[in-house]
């Protein structure tokens, strides 16, 4: 019997004003927190009590406020509101803009970048995505934020040298405000108001499943490989325009290296993302992606490079962290219990936004105690970790998650459902939760027959 494909829905113009809305909310943040990334190790060593440690975490003291408040600020919103923490999240981010621009010494700076990151709206904004979307099409709307911080950092990394040139790092915190400033009115005049607001599973944590996501050792293993990802990029941003610069590269043209690479490193990673999810090959790429990084950073130690090499380097190190950046929140959705989605997905950032600032106190610290080369060494001995660790990781199956709306019953109506469910072909994992009247669903499109998955009680809408 042939099987019908899953139907693409298309959304709704609300919809799709609010996927727009909250991925340039997203976007403006980013980029804000991003724009000091390429400039800032070499602007601040001028300023009052700089050292390459507290250089190292003033780039990336947002990520410890970030980490420690977002999963907080998730769960605040299911009480009082999205758009309020959201708005409130947006006045923190600005006001910790004005505290960096008017600070005299790096101590203020750090303190400013502290206040950026405890406004920490990513899960208010992805539950935001849930309550204003259906889940037929709410993985499109999520998929749109998630390549809105892609966007963000690609241009920060382009624009932050020249904004650095014309209107140095005070201007770039000044700019930094406006940018929040911008993503309140998207906000107001943008983004609709939700008729009301339950919690998703499937977008947002959820506090009794904190234990099933901890507990689960491949969930772990993505945690802290997405921890040693941003430790190494945040580490490498403390030297690598220090080395262009002594490469005989001005500061204002870095973007001349940035841009192509940036862009070719997009291409270049194509290729093996077909590989990883088309060809059911993402364990070899994955691994190959990580060992990549490992080389690429002690070719960078080992060799004394000029700047068509170093450019070569960061093009390899980028079409790496491009494909990995990808395959990482792929495979936790994959991997994460169908039901657990949105918890995994929010520890899953949590360890992104620790990775930041580990990567600020560590490679400023090796920076200040063995020397600038003595980074791109750490970086390297952090990839071979991030190696050794992920050799036992599994190949994921070639799952999707689907959510379903059910028609209202009895739990014991619930536990047939998900027995007949999970009978259909395709069909790998499934939870049934009567309450909330969804069936969240780990679906084989290959396999799946949608005309049966229909004919089980399942309804759209």
């Amino acid at each position: 019997m042939g099987r019908s494909r899953l139907p693409v829905l298309p959304m709704t113009g609300s919809e799709r004003r609010a996927a727009a809305g909250l991925a340039g909310i997203f976007a403006l943040r980013m980029l804000g927190l991003f724009l000091i990334l390429p400039v800032f190790a070499l602007y601040a060593q001028g300023m009052t009590g700089a050292t390459p440690l507290l250089i190292g975490i003033a780039v990336g003291a947002y990520g410890l406020t970030q980490a420690v408040l977002q999963i907080p600020f998730g769960m605040l919103s299911d009480r009082i509101g999205r758009k309020p923490v959201i708005f409130g999240g947006l006045v923190l981010f600005a006001l910790g803009s004005l505290v960096a621009a008017l600070a005299e010494d790096i101590g203020g700076v750090i303190a400013g970048r502290v206040l950026q990151g405890s406004g920490a709206i990513a899960a208010a904004v992805m539950a935001l995505a849930a309550d204003l979307t259906r889940e037929e099409v709410r993985t499109h709307a999520m998929a749109g934020i998630g390549v809105s911080i892609g966007v963000a950092f690609a241009l920060a990394l382009v624009l932050g040298p020249v904004l650095g040139h014309w209107i140095g790092l005070v201007g770039i915190f000044w700019l930094t405000a406006g940018l929040a400033v911008g993503g309140m009115l998207i906000l107001a005049l943008v983004v609709p108001t939700p008729d009301r607001s339950s919690v998703h599973r499937d977008a947002e944590p959820v506090a009794s499943q904190f234990g099933r996501v901890l507990k689960a050792r491949e969930l772990v293993r993505l945690d802290l490989g997405v921890l040693i990802l941003h430790i190494m990029m945040t580490s490498l941003f403390l030297v690598v325009p220090l080395s262009l610069e002594g490469q005989g590269l001005d500061a204002a043209h870095h973007w001349w290296v940035y841009l192509p690479v940036l862009l070719l490193s997009m291409v270049a990673m194509v290729p093996f993302i077909i590989q990883a999810e088309g060809k059911g090959r993402m364990k070899p790429v994955f691994l190959g992606a990580v060992l990549a990084l490992a080389l690429t950073l002690a070719g960078l130690y080992l060799l004394d490079v000029g700047l068509w090499w170093l450019a070569f380097f960061l093009f390899l190190f980028f079409t790496a962290f491009n494909l990995l950046e990808a395959a990482l929140p792929s495979l936790i959705s994959k991997l994460a219990p169908a039901d657990a989605k949105g918890t995994a997905m929010g520890v899953f950032a949590t360890s992104q936004f620790a990775g930041a600032f580990c990567g600020g106190l560590l490679g400023g610290w090796v920076h200040q105690a063995y020397g600038m080369d003595a980074v791109f060494l750490f970086c390297a001995a952090m990839a071979v970790v991030w190696f050794l660790v992920a050799q036992s990781m599994v190949n994921p199956r070639p799952v999707s998650s689907q959510v379903m709306r059910i028609r209202a019953g009895t739990q014991a109506e619930g536990a047939d459902l998900q027995r007949r469910l999970l009978g259909i072909p395709g069909v790998e994992e499934a939870v049934v939760a009567m309450d909330e009247g969804l069936a969240y669903l780990k679906v084989d499109k290959r396999r799946l027959d949608w005309a049966e998955l229909k004919n089980h009680t399942l309804r759209s809408g």
